[in-house]
């Protein structure tokens, strides 16, 4: 079935079946290897996309649901994000595989004002597992970019 999809602010045309999974189209038909495919059913938080401005598993999205929403990949954020910046500057990242997640997560607590403590931060990742074992700089980058 052919769909369109709005990705980081580009229309965009793809067939697919009406079961592919949103990660797949994003990473396999448009190229886009932020979103990565790991666990498959929600749990680690490496899929993560906002979806007109909030986190969602990619891996469990039907691709045709996402039609007619928004959604943003890590690329998608403006080169100037405070997120990304103090991710940066504070060194919350080893490997990055879990980072995009993390940071659109982020984005999201900030934007919904539910990054106002160390503790509240932390709750907020509970769905993004990072595998190095990076969360005090996470969690730190994160209450920096809340100010």
């Amino acid at each position: 079935m052919k769909i369109t999809l709005s990705v980081n602010d580009r229309s965009v045309d793809v067939d697919v079946a009406p079961s592919t999974m949103l990660v797949d189209v994003l990473r396999d038909e448009l190229g886009i290897t932020s979103a990565r495919a790991t666990c498959g059913v929600g749990l680690c938080g490496t899929c993560t996309v906002l979806l007109d401005g909030r986190p969602v598993s990619s891996c469990l999205l039907m691709a045709p649901l996402a039609i007619g929403k928004r959604i943003t990949t890590v690329e998608g954020l403006p080169d100037d994000d405070a997120v990304v910046r103090c991710f940066s500057e504070r060194h919350a990242f080893q490997c990055g595989f879990c980072i995009p997640g993390m940071v659109l997560t982020a984005r999201d607590m900030i934007d919904t004002g539910r990054a106002n403590t160390p503790e509240e931060i932390r709750e907020g990742l509970g769905g993004n597992l990072c595998r190095c074992g990076c969360y005090v700089k996470i969690v730190d980058a994160i209450e920096e970019a809340a100010r």
